[in-house]
């Protein structure tokens, strides 16, 4: 089955009203010799939350790190087919992987901020990418930054404090503000969540909520509730296989695979 073409409702078609921003076609990626992802199709739409569910060790985090090629950063791996930005192939050899990367955001899952002060944290980035240059554009960048991420008004007069002095869901959100700084198209975010307590994980769920007004978001998460309180579309993987993608409502009801009703029922995972 591995070269069996997937079938069109399961790579999500493009709704008039959320159009593709990333056409991901048979993509395939190898560590070494072991193959981690087979032939994935799928669809992300603009201005959307999707979520990439599936048991550990599906290929939920490979294929995430595929759209904005962080495997590039990893010795031995290879990557076969296509990943479109607006209609640009992002492997292209012409690419400017770091201009990229401003582009296609990312949030880990461990908050990482810099070891810098709050301010130089949204900062570094602008001034590097001459997005902003005077400090009252620098100024006004890093307020508008922290206040997308829900975080002004808790750092608003300590900008010259660590980073890494703010608790995790703070340390999460400046991290979040530091990825929208550049003003990129996608941000990814691998289970931003999951090394936070309840309140600070709501908080990271309200701004998500808040977010994909202007960015398109791509979220992995463990947590099938939290995929299905923030997600419009969800993909569900297994064994580096995407099995099922569809619009959050349906996937989680009325799934076409017996495997995905096998996993969000919780026979496995």
């Amino acid at each position: 089955m591995a070269n069996s073409p997937v079938r069109e409702s399961t790579r999500g078609g493009n709704h008039p009203e959320h159009p593709v921003k990333v056409d991901v076609r048979n993509l395939r990626l190898w560590y070494g010799d072991t193959q981690a992802l087979f032939d994935v199709n799928v669809n992300v739409h603009d201005r959307q939350v999707t979520a990439l569910i599936g048991p550990s060790g599906c290929g939920k985090s490979s294929f995430l790190r595929c759209l904005n090629r962080m495997n590039d950063l990893v010795p031995n791996v290879r990557i076969e087919g296509a990943v479109e930005l607006d209609g640009e192939d992002i492997y292209d050899p012409s690419v400017d992987v770091v201009q990229l990367r401003s582009h296609v955001g990312m949030v880990f899952q461990k908050p990482n901020p810099f070891p810098k002060s709050i301010y130089e944290n949204i900062a570094y980035a602008p001034r590097l990418h001459g997005i902003a240059t005077s400090r009252s554009e620098l100024d006004d960048l890093v307020e508008s930054s922290l206040r997308r991420a829900g975080l002004w008004n808790e750092v608003a007069d300590r900008l010259q404090t660590p980073g890494t002095a703010l608790s995790g869901g703070q340390q999460q959100r400046l991290c979040i503000a530091r990825a929208i700084a550049v003003s990129p198209e996608v941000i990814l975010m691998d289970e931003p969540a999951s090394a936070l307590d309840p309140l600070a994980t709501a908080t990271i769920e309200e701004l998500i909520d808040e977010l994909k007004d202007n960015f398109t978001i791509v979220i992995v998460t463990h947590n099938l509730q939290q995929a299905a309180r923030v997600a419009g579309y969800t993909a569900f993987f297994h064994m580096g296989r995407l099995v099922e993608f569809n619009d959050t409502d349906t996937l989680f009801t009325n799934p076409r695979e017996q495997k995905t009703e096998d996993y969000i029922t919780g026979r496995y995972g």
